[in-house]
């Protein structure tokens, strides 16, 4: 993320997403960013000077309800992106609010490798 961004990404990842945040570790606890966890999964937003948003690459979470994600995302005013089909899974795209391209999905049938 970009510097200054950790209060965006705060009302974002636990506001709109509901990730909770975490403390870093004593030894990072210096730098910028910020730190958050769903269930097993860790996200850690560092910042970068030359900050520049990932528009392909992306981290998908998987929730219980995309009706209820998609209702969350759209009170919060943020833009639902249509995703492809994929088969046995329901997903769609939003972006966070430095432009990072985030997959929501919940499974709805056995999923398809490939």
């Amino acid at each position: 993320m970009p510097p200054g961004g950790e209060q965006a990404a705060r009302e974002f990842y636990a506001g709109v997403l509901g990730l909770t945040e975490i403390e870093k570790p004593a030894s990072l606890r210096s730098r910028d960013g910020v730190w958050f966890r769903v269930g097993t999964v860790r996200v850690h937003l560092g910042v970068d000077p030359a900050f520049r948003p990932a528009g392909k690459a992306h981290p998908a979470f998987e929730v219980d309800s995309l009706a209820v994600a998609i209702d969350g995302c759209r009170n919060a005013g943020v833009r639902i992106m249509d995703a492809g089909p994929i088969e046995g899974i329901r997903r769609f795209y939003v972006a966070d609010p430095f432009g990072n391209r985030i997959e929501l999905m919940e499974r709805t049938g056995p999923e398809t490798r490939g």
